[in-house]
């Protein structure tokens, strides 16, 4: 059974995540229904990141068996076709050895998470952003993620349902920068813990608000405790940008 490897964009406001289960659709439901249209029969698509409820995503990898050989681009088109009427869109898909694993072969992951700091509410991006109202200060926010980046035990930024082995992570890059009204968080490793992005990103809005100096998220990294990390940020502004696959990837 040739394998192909699928490139795939999607809003995850009308999803719950990415894994299927219960109570809901995910966007792997969608995939996997595409596939079967076109396979005669089900065939299991693997991602490369689980992201959850709300969570969009740019560049998901992901890959799938099929029951007999496809030209990428027809398969592109075929599965697109099969899910108009859903906001997941396959950019990309080429064929690639069986070995490969969308999950297990993957050596880094790149997120970036949206703000948008200004008095009015979103209207085009709604869903698309965190709209925080009142003045941030970016430059202690990035100042502060600083105090995260390498390996650290980061149980205090890891949701309780986490079903990662260790708490032990390295977050090779954390930045937070300013484009007017818009504050992206970017965030690069090669795994994250359940709702880590998400929670150092609602720890940064303290900082941010002055609430926190930026030497307090050392503080908060070495509590390793829960209880000491600030309100976890939606997902509405939560991408996952793109996965990387070369071990000299940067």
């Amino acid at each position: 059974m040739p394998r192909y490897r699928l490139t795939i964009e999607y809003d995850g406001g009308p999803f719950t995540g990415w894994q299927s289960q219960a109570g809901g659709t995910s966007v792997q439901d969608v995939l996997e229904r595409a596939v079967a249209i076109i396979n005669g029969s089900h065939s299991m698509v693997y991602g490369a990141g689980r992201t959850d409820a709300g969570v969009h995503a740019l560049a998901q990898v992901a890959h799938v068996d099929l029951a007999k050989a496809w030209d990428p681009f027809k398969l592109r088109n075929a599965l697109n076709g099969n899910m108009r009427e859903r906001p997941v869109s396959v950019l990309d898909a080429e064929e690639v050895p069986d070995d490969f694993h969308a999950r297990f072969s993957a050596t880094r992951r790149y997120y970036l998470y949206r703000i948008l700091n200004r008095r009015s509410t979103p209207a085009l991006d709604r869903g698309k952003v965190w709209w925080l109202p009142v003045d941030l200060d970016s430059d202690a926010m990035h100042a502060a993620a600083q105090h995260l980046v390498g390996k650290h035990d980061f149980t205090t930024f890891r949701a309780a349902q986490c079903q990662a082995n260790s708490p032990v992570k390295t977050l090779d890059r954390f930045e937070v920068a300013r484009y007017g009204e818009l504050i992206e968080v970017r965030a690069d490793a090669r795994s994250f813990l359940h709702n880590q992005v998400r929670s150092m990103v609602g720890s940064l809005r303290l900082v941010g608000e002055g609430k926190w100096s930026p030497a307090d998220m050392k503080h908060t990294l070495d509590a390793a405790d829960r209880t000491a990390c600030g309100p976890v940020a939606p997902p509405d502004g939560l991408y996952l940008l793109r996965v990387g696959y070369s071990s000299a990837e940067k």
